[in-house]
């Protein structure tokens, strides 16, 4: 079952931004407008939602205050802060009411995510158990259920979800051409031209990542996708 998330926030474009990309990372999101109307939707149903989402600086009820009810109806909901504002003075009163975490605009959307995983993992521990795996070639070593690339002796990497994803979809596909429309659709579901743009950059990452491999390598195809090398070059 997809964990289901309540995302209470009143920027319109952020709200679907945020709700579409948690939903294509297979969340279920209930997404509100302002307090009074998450708050009600949280009390038809308190067990319905593993996790909320919400920004602090709401119209009407703000979101320490909506934290606040939402705690004294049910006290074990993890629950995450978005804010413009990053005064230590809220973070501590956010953190006094009991957030996990306290994100600051803007923010990295894929670390939310991580974030957002590393919470529901820790409050609810046997709902997800990753198979252990790690593929090593050559002096590259990916830990798929740490999300963590080594590559030779240097400071290891923690991988976003995204990133690993994709690293995982490239391992499985490697020595031959990937098409970029088959990594958008295989992967997050449609090619549209935000996940398109996305994808670039976290090809430039991975290749960064991957600069100092004696093996492994991401090789750009124009126009059509891309080859990721396992293999040493012949001759």
């Amino acid at each position: 079952m997809k964990p289901r998330i309540l995302l209470v926030e009143d920027e319109t474009d952020l709200g679907n931004v945020v709700k579409q990309y948690l939903e294509v990372m297979d969340f279920h999101v209930d997404w509100c407008k302002n307090g009074s109307e998450a708050y009600s939707l949280f009390r038809t149903a308190t067990d319905n939602h593993d996790l909320l989402l919400i920004d602090v600086g709401l119209p009407g009820m703000d979101g320490f205050e909506l934290a606040e009810l939402v705690t004294h109806t049910r006290k074990d909901v993890p629950f995450l802060f978005l804010t413009a504002r990053n005064e230590k003075s809220d973070r501590l009163h956010g953190l006094k009411i009991g957030a996990d975490d306290y994100i600051v605009k803007p923010f990295d959307i894929e670390e939310m995510v991580l974030r957002i995983r590393n919470i529901l993992k820790r409050k609810y521990p046997g709902n997800t158990t990753p198979p252990h795996a790690v593929i090593a070639i050559g002096n590259t070593r990916f830990h798929k259920d740490q999300m963590k690339l080594i590559v030779g002796n240097e400071k290891e990497i923690i991988l976003t979800e995204r990133e690993s994803e994709l690293l995982d979809y490239l391992f499985k596909n490697a020595d031959r051409i990937i098409k970029r429309e088959e990594i958008l659709t295989q992967l997050w579901g449609e090619n549209d031209y935000f996940l398109g743009r996305s994808l670039d950059v976290f090809i430039s990452r991975l290749r960064k990542y991957l600069g100092s491999s004696d093996l492994v390598s991401i090789t750009n195809i124009y126009g059509v996708g891309f080859v990721f090398n396992t293999m040493p070059p012949k001759g």
